[in-house]
């Protein structure tokens, strides 16, 4: 690498200045590794031991690799080339150099590095796999990986350059590279710099690369996975306050909760659908949670919502399924055995296979950010409500002295511009496949953009609903004095301590930020999630009160005009 070289800054490496290590442990034994748990391992919540069980299967199947080495059998990617060069067999005392070799030609990546944060996630989830006892690494060298991801060393590893075939290769090289004290490193103490001076600044030794260890590095679907698991449980997140932001809006928009009673939803009692009428139940039941706002239009003329109100439990509902589809997905992969050739040692034998083949989570990937873009959409669509003064009764873009002020016009042009966005980021990439390696890796999944690109949409759809949130809670000010619901005043007063009421036009995109902000660290689900339990714990009739939206054979009777609905 040349002297001069300086590399790109990963997105979030700012954040990294207040990083405090940890003093808590996970224990690793490649089995039981959560999505949860591997976001807290990024985050730099906790350090890494091993279980005395894996420790035991580590060592174990190395001895079993030694004998293979010393009776100079062949075994692809041990005593042979890589790839195209399968075929072709290395003397033993190059068997080392076979390794460095390997890591050092793979280390063909491009773009920005990844962030410190899923540097952390990929280094923590590739041991976990190593840990399972299938990939012949040695105990004293899993060691190192751990004694470095303890210490938060942390390799350059540019973001692009994976297929997901033959294992995330590239950004797996990248890793290995670093922790060879080769290339760059970075450490909340050092910042950027060489390798092993990171390393040394640590007290830490290079890994020095024992006959078939770099194949163990680098074969796998981390890189996927890793970027996959953030991109899940941040969905679920937003997936949530979603939820709450849209019962929100409902109340601005003085619409009806007629359409989450529990008997219309179990009669389509998909999960997602059930569960998220009930929240919207749990936070608008004006009967349990007194709602000034709801009484004020109880008796109004209109018949019915507008889907982007009246249908949020059957599109919020199948995002909730999506996620929770892809979720089990990413949990099977993350405890998995994806190396190659797999090293059995209670069998004492080798086996090549093909489980470092990203399709898996390629495809549920691609599949989440279809799921989770429904969430952004429409929530799109119920701040042109919101804004729109023929929809909302309330001031056009949600400002006074309109004209003068132009409110939420432009807010609302950036959740259209991100919706926009999303539809091509939505693409599949798994559907794509191009040979490489000589046709010998003739499929492969494109998971890494798939990974990537699922993150993407993640953030679009968290900062529309950031949106969202900002423009229910200005619509909020047009009502008073009139208030909604006890949980729903808690969330507007927790937006309100961060951001004040829109009076004239202001710098808006701070705004937008401090929101994303909260819904990143999910404030919103905290000052909700008790009202929702409580509801759920008390079991608490869900109140009918009579309204145009309904009709009953009784009111028929007394001579009252029914309602037709206008819509299919």
């Amino acid at each position: 690498m040349s002297p001069d070289f300086i590399p790109s800054q990963p997105e979030d490496v700012h954040l990294c200045s207040k990083y405090q290590e940890p003093q808590e442990f996970v224990f690793l034994d490649g089995s039981t590794l959560s999505t949860e748990d591997l976001v807290s391992l990024g985050k730099g919540l906790y350090k890494i031991k091993l279980t005395p069980a894996a420790e035991n299967k580590v060592k174990k199947s190395r001895d079993l690799l030694e004998n293979i080495v010393n009776e100079n059998r062949v075994v692809y990617g041990i005593t042979t080339g890589f790839g195209k060069f399968a075929r072709t067999v290395i003397p033993n005392n190059k068997l080392m150099e076979l390794q460095a070799n390997l890591i050092r030609s793979h280390s063909a990546g491009v773009g920005k590095p990844l962030s410190p944060r899923r540097s952390r996630m990929l280094l923590a989830l590739r041991i976990n796999v190593l840990a399972k006892g299938y990939s012949g690494i040695s105990f004293e060298t899993l060691q190192q990986m751990i004694d470095a991801f303890n210490a938060s060393c942390l390799s350059y590893i540019p973001e692009k350059g994976t297929v997901g075939a033959s294992g995330d290769l590239a950004p797996l090289s990248h890793l290995a590279l670093g922790l060879m004290g080769e290339g760059k490193m970075w450490s909340p103490r050092s910042g950027w710099a060489d390798a092993k001076y990171v390393l040394e600044a640590h007290g830490l030794k290079p890994i020095v690369l024992k006959p078939k260890e770099g194949l163990a590095l680098i074969n796998g679907t981390q890189m996927i996975t890793s970027l996959g698991c953030e991109a899940v449980e941040r969905a679920v997140a937003i997936a949530r306050q979603a939820d709450i932001i849209a019962s929100l809006t409902l109340e601005v928009l003085k619409g009806t909760t007629r359409a989450f009673d529990g008997d219309i939803h179990d009669l389509r009692p998909h999960p997602g659908q059930v569960e998220v009428a009930f929240r919207f139940r749990s936070l608008l039941d004006s009967d349990h949670h007194p709602s000034e706002i709801a009484e004020s239009h109880r008796f109004c003329d209109r018949v019915q919502d507008a889907y982007t109100l009246r249908c949020c439990p059957q599109v919020h509902g199948i995002v909730n399924d999506t996620i929770a589809f892809v979720k089990n997905i990413m949990q099977t992969e993350i405890n998995s055995a994806t190396d190659n050739p797999m090293v059995f040692a209670e069998r004492g034998e080798t086996i090549s296979g093909g489980n470092f083949h990203g399709e898996y989570p390629a495809k549920a990937l691609d599949y989440l950010a279809i799921g989770v873009h429904e969430l952004a959409a429409i929530s799109e669509r119920r701040i042109e409500r919101l804004c729109n003064p023929s929809l909302s009764e309330l001031p056009a873009f949600l400002v006074c002295e309109g004209g003068l002020n132009s409110g939420f016009m432009i807010a609302h042009c950036t959740a259209a511009a991100l919706v926009s966005e999303n539809k091509a980021l939505c693409h599949p990439s798994s559907i794509d496949s191009l040979s490489t390696s000589a046709a010998t890796e003739d499929h492969v999944s494109m998971g890494g953009w798939a990974a990537r690109k699922a993150l993407r949409v993640v953030e679009h759809v968290e900062q529309v609903l950031a949106i969202e949130l900002l423009a229910a809670c200005q619509g909020i000010e047009f009502l008073r004095p009139l208030k909604t619901t006890t949980p729903l005043e808690k969330v507007y007063e927790l937006v309100r301590s961060v951001v004040r009421p829109w009076i004239k036009d202001r710098f808006m995109a701070p705004d937008i930020e401090v929101v994303h902000r909260l819904l990143l660290d999910q404030k919103v689900w905290e000052v909700a999630e008790p009202y929702i339990d409580k509801y759920r714990r008390e079991h608490i009739p869900y109140s009918r009160p009579s309204s145009p939206t309904s009709c009953s054979l009784e009111s028929s009777f007394n001579g009252r005009q029914d309602h037709h609905n206008g819509d299919y």
